[in-house]
């Protein structure tokens, strides 16, 4: 029976009927505030946290809700971002089977505001060509251009292969373009010499102006390239 349907845009909104219901009820018993308090947000939410809020609220279950919607599904996110350019690994570029190499996209703040420290590009689909499923971003100011880089090995079986990534907000909110890395692995295949990488590891390395930081991983095919 669920009351909170997720919208393609990532909103969230009660059924409005139920809403309607909430100024209906008169009861005082926390307990049965609290079991409603979950019954409308459904398994998200816990106990305490249906108490914490409903407290906060001074026990208006309508309020309580509200607020719990506002902190972890707000209805607005102002920020914005635009993809520019591939700048290494063009779409559907060819590569050899198994060979690492780096794929760097080039995007813009393209909102009025900064993203905030704690903003990451996660991976959300399709095929996870690196054991990065998310990197971190940082902050980034209004109209400025960044380089994000992740190091991405291809698989041993040839054929296309693609995945998704898109920019998620500290709330755990997506905005902005999908970006995606979509390459054609084929014996033939042809990469750059300054794209065979020749460590071991896998290093991440996010580009801005400011500088770059990275982390090693481990080949995501266990390919027994050492």
């Amino acid at each position: 029976e669920a009351v909170v349907s997720t919208q393609s845009t990532g909103e969230v909104d009660l059924d409005r009927e139920l809403m309607n219901g909430f100024k209906t009820m008169n009861t005082t018993d926390k307990d049965v505030l609290i079991t409603e308090f979950l019954r409308v947000l459904g398994s998200q939410p816990n106990a305490a946290e249906g108490a914490f809020y409903l407290d906060m609220a001074n026990w208006n279950l309508q309020e309580a809700v509200s607020a719990w919607m506002d902190v972890h599904h707000p209805r607005n996110n102002p920020l914005a971002m635009r993809f520019v350019q591939d700048i290494t690994i063009g779409e559907g570029e060819s590569v050899p089977p198994s060979t690492r190499f780096t794929k760097t996209w080039r995007i813009r703040n393209t909102g009025a505001e900064s993203w905030p420290p704690g903003c990451t590009l996660r991976f959300t689909d399709g095929d996870q060509l690196s054991n990065h499923t998310e990197v971190t971003v940082g902050q980034v100011s209004a109209g400025q251009e960044i380089d994000i880089s992740v190091e991405m090995c291809s698989p041993p079986d040839q054929g296309m292969f693609q995945g998704k990534w898109r920019m998620c907000n500290p709330g755990g909110n997506f905005f902005g373009d999908a970006i995606w890395v979509i390459i054609c692995v084929e014996k033939g295949g042809v990469l750059a010499v300054t794209q065979q990488l020749n460590s071991n590891s896998f290093d991440f390395q996010h580009n801005t102006s400011a500088g770059s930081s990275g982390e090693t991983h481990n080949n995501p095919f266990n390919m027994g390239m050492e």
